[in-house]
């Protein structure tokens, strides 16, 4: 992330935020989507995961009960003893992890379950889809500790002209 863009990002972004809400209201939904597929590849050329891991380090994907099937299985666990190991209902009623960082975070930021990991976290951080606009909270939100949402935001405000 050497990129000029990237000074000082975090603190960029919160500034930003009223502006990139906005943004995010008026936005034309073609205009915008039309730019996705083309801005998440130049940001993951930029970007690195395993250098920040941000996501796995303090937030948690929702498990879906695909998701708790395949992982469990994978793991050779009843999905009663995974679910009790791992996970717990959120308020909202979808199960997450029960502590942060990800159990299956490991110290080089290498996910042990990544093949089988779940929807959320192989869709995350949603740059590439409609969610960026249909789910405006999150995607601010995801822009404060995700550089390459901050990076889609920007280019896009860079864009509107």
């Amino acid at each position: 992330m050497q990129d000029k863009i990237f000074q000082n990002w975090q603190k960029k972004s919160a500034e930003k935020q009223k502006q990139y809400k906005q943004y995010l209201q008026r936005a034309t939904k073609n205009n915008v989507l039309k730019q996705l597929p083309e801005l998440h590849e130049e940001a993951f050329e930029k970007i690195n995961c395993l250098e920040c891991a941000a996501c796995c380090k303090h937030y948690s994907p929702r498990f879906k009960t695909p998701d708790i099937k395949r992982i469990s299985k994978v793991l050779q666990l009843k999905e009663s003893v995974f679910i009790e190991t791992y996970l717990v209902l959120d308020n909202e009623g979808d199960y997450v992890v029960k502590s942060t960082p990800c159990p299956f975070l490991g110290d080089d930021n290498y996910c042990s379950i990544y093949e089988d990991r779940p929807s959320d976290c192989h869709r995350f951080p949603y740059t590439d889809e409609d969610v960026l606009l249909k789910r405006p909270v999150i995607t601010l939100k995801n822009s404060t500790f995700c550089p390459a949402v901050y990076y889609v935001l920007e280019k896009l405000l860079d864009n509107k002209g």
